[in-house]
């Protein structure tokens, strides 16, 4: 089957590179003239513009899109809409709002162009492993698309979850998730990390719970890769950035009257994470001050 594939990124590379793999011919395009060489180089067709790449692809056309979501992904899908054809395929694989994604399936349609939402998961392993997919839009159009997803995912890691913005809302869902359990190890190794006279080696206490302990996980397999080459993490500074999905669950969580302290609670310690220094928590130390007499570390004299 031969594809579009626009946007070449870190995981976009690779799945371009896993479905060259798999036998599929693809068309690939970037902004950047370096990265589109790079795929040619692992046999993929470069395009020097999306007319280019279209242009490229037999009818009916199927064109995957991993680019940035918001506004770069509104513009290219509806710059390719003004190029493709009634019974073509555009399939949006990046971290799309799920709501986006419904209004971009209506737009397309007015065009009688498909449109597939697939939420992709897997990162920079997904080469090697495969990535789980969660696709929602119209059944037909998915079984079309299938055999793309069947070589881009390992085995039982593709689903149609339903129609249109499903798949990006399952996505969402699943990264809300994820960000709750990234918390729970942290706040699990901080404290371990924190109980100095028991000298307690993380790396060991990782790798040992990846066997047979009910927490055992994929996530603490690259807490012990993470251990092993820097046991204090002493080179990483605990700055934490979020994509998006974390604060689209919890909207959803609010609009739907569902409580999700742990999701909720593990995006704003995002945002703490970023502050130089949190002045909720002078307040905090300063009230404890006042009502308790509790010691207050003070801030080193500027003439010292």
């Amino acid at each position: 089957m031969k594809t579009g594939f626009v946007g070449l990124g870190k995981m976009g590379m690779n799945m371009v590179q896993r479905l060259l793999d798999g036998g599929h011919a693809i068309v690939a395009y970037d902004r950047t003239t370096e990265t589109v060489k790079k795929a040619e180089e692992k046999g993929a067709e470069g395009a020097g513009s999306l007319g280019e790449l279209v242009d490229r692809l037999e009818k009916p056309r199927i064109v995957w899109l991993m680019v940035p979501a918001g506004q770069p992904t509104e513009d290219t899908l509806m710059q390719l809409a003004g190029m493709m054809d009634a019974g073509d395929i555009l399939i949006d694989g990046g971290n799309s709002f799920y709501k986006d994604s419904i209004r971009r399936a209506g737009e397309l349609k007015k065009h009688n162009i498909s449109f597939l939402d697939a939420g992709t998961s897997g990162g920079i392993w997904g080469l090697e492993i495969g990535y789980c997919l969660m696709v929602g839009g119209d059944r037909d159009v998915f079984d079309r698309a299938e055999p793309i997803f069947a070589t881009l995912a390992p085995e039982n890691g593709y689903a149609y979850v339903g129609p249109h913005g499903a798949g990006h809302f399952v996505k969402m869902v699943h990264n809300g998730i994820e960000y709750a359990m990234l918390q729970g190890y942290a706040e699990g190794f901080e404290i371990m990390n924190a109980k100095k006279e028991f000298n307690l080696d993380l790396h060991k206490i990782a790798r040992l719970w990846n066997h047979g302990s009910v927490v055992r996980s994929w996530l603490l397999e690259l807490a012990e890769n993470a251990f092993s080459r820097d046991p204090g993490l002493d080179s990483i500074r605990g700055y934490v950035e979020d994509s998006g999905e974390g604060r689209w669950t919890v909207a959803e969580a609010v609009e739907n009257d569902i409580p999700a302290p742990a999701i909720t609670l593990s995006l704003l310690e995002r945002f703490h994470s970023r502050q130089k220094e949190s002045f909720s928590a002078k307040v905090i130390a300063a009230l404890r001050n006042e009502f308790g007499g509790h010691r207050v570390v003070k801030k080193p004299s500027t003439a010292d």
